[in-house]
């Protein structure tokens, strides 16, 4: 459940929800709404999102094998899912918990931080180009995450 949702509805066990309580209890529902429409929006979208992000891939490293290229893109949107369900669930820990099971170690096996990187700017452009600045705002908290988890961490190496 959502952790602030939880949150008020625990402080109301006993009790009705005093009006402020209710008032943040709205606000929530309504931020919760939002997040649900963009979940959906991304959801519906996924392919038009990610084709642009391929022809421009393909163009960026004509000499790549195309099966890195094609598993860089399938792992991206993998995360993008992560993201969008991070974000509805309002989960930090979401991201973090699938994302270092698995695709730290493709990266770092397949050696493809700059495939990795490129895709992470071409997705980000992508999302400026279809979401409303305020829906961006919600859901970029948990992309940066994800771009933390995959990229920052091999420009250490």
């Amino acid at each position: 459940m959502h952790p602030e949702i939880e949150a008020l509805l625990n402080q109301a066990e006993n009790r009705f929800l005093k009006p402020e309580e209710i008032t943040a209890f709205k606000r929530q529902a309504a931020l919760l709404s939002q997040r649900l429409k963009i979940y959906e929006f991304l959801r519906d979208k996924e392919e038009s999102i990610f084709q642009p992000v391929a022809n421009k891939l393909q163009e960026t490293f004509p000499d790549e094998k195309p099966e890195i290229l094609e598993k860089t893109l399938r792992n991206w949107l993998l995360v993008l899912r992560y993201c969008a369900m991070a974000m509805l669930l309002n989960d930090r820990n979401f991201i973090e918990q699938r994302l270092l099971d698995w695709l730290s170690g493709i990266v770092e096996v397949h050696q493809t931080h700059k495939i990795q990187a490129t895709v992470c700017q071409l997705l980000q452009e992508r999302l400026k180009e279809l979401l409303s600045e305020q829906s961006r705002a919600i859901l970029q908290p948990f992309l940066d995450q994800a771009e933390s988890l995959i990229i920052e961490p091999d420009r250490k190496q």
